[in-house]
């Protein structure tokens, strides 16, 4: 990922942070010189490896998990808050329109997970992690235990211990403070709930 010394963010929990709430995610792999993409859900483990480990499961169905091997890096892409920025929010009209956003991409090489065990404590936590903000979560501990035990071979459960750790922040670092200014209340102002997101990030770095 290009990233200009301005938008590079190392602090790790400020990427941990944007992983946990964008945790929708794009893997992105090879195989044969031939580039394999899946969009999966993913669960951020912090108390393993220098970066953290990321958790998640596909269709055994789906052909991607086979690039996976112990020397080939995989890279999941986190995809934050972002949002078009109009030069008519700029004080020197002679400028042209940009894009404002937050991403992460980890890198590591995938492990198939196959222990049944393991596979059904990720598949709990998974389930947790995404029904958090429901008022009655479902539960996968709820369903017998042979209807589970019957879904689990259709499916592959993958770790990928993060070896590698980049954030990019673009926020109007590059534009004098009034133009951030501007942008980041016209943002906060706008209908997008995305804008507003890319808004409050913005303010928290002019507060740094």
């Amino acid at each position: 990922m290009y990233i200009p010394k301005e938008f590079r963010e190392d602090d790790i929990s400020q990427l941990h942070a944007l992983i946990q709430q964008n945790y929708f995610a794009i893997l992105v792999s090879s195989q044969d010189n031939i580039p394999l993409v899946t969009h999966l859900p993913f669960v951020l483990d912090t108390t393993h490896g220098p970066y953290g480990t990321l958790l998640s499961h596909m269709a055994r169905a789906n052909p991607h998990w086979h690039s996976f091997n112990s020397t080939q890096e995989a890279l999941v892409v986190f995809q934050g808050p972002h949002s078009y920025i109009t030069p008519s929010w700029y004080d020197n009209p002679l400028s042209v329109p940009t894009w404002n956003y937050a991403a992460v991409h980890a890198y590591g090489k995938p492990r198939i997970i196959e222990d049944v065990t393991e596979m059904l404590a990720f598949m709990e936590t998974l389930t947790q992690q995404s029904e958090a903000h429901f008022e009655q979560p479902w539960q996968l501990s709820g369903l017998p235990h042979d209807f589970v035990e019957k879904k689990l071979p259709g499916t592959v459960c993958f770790t990928m211990e993060i070896t590698r750790l980049e954030g990019k922040f673009k926020l109007s670092q590059n534009r004098p403070v009034s133009d951030r200014i501007h942008v980041a209340d016209a943002l906060q102002a706008s209908p997008d709930p995305l804008g507003q997101e890319v808004s409050t990030l913005m303010k928290e770095r002019q507060k740094k």
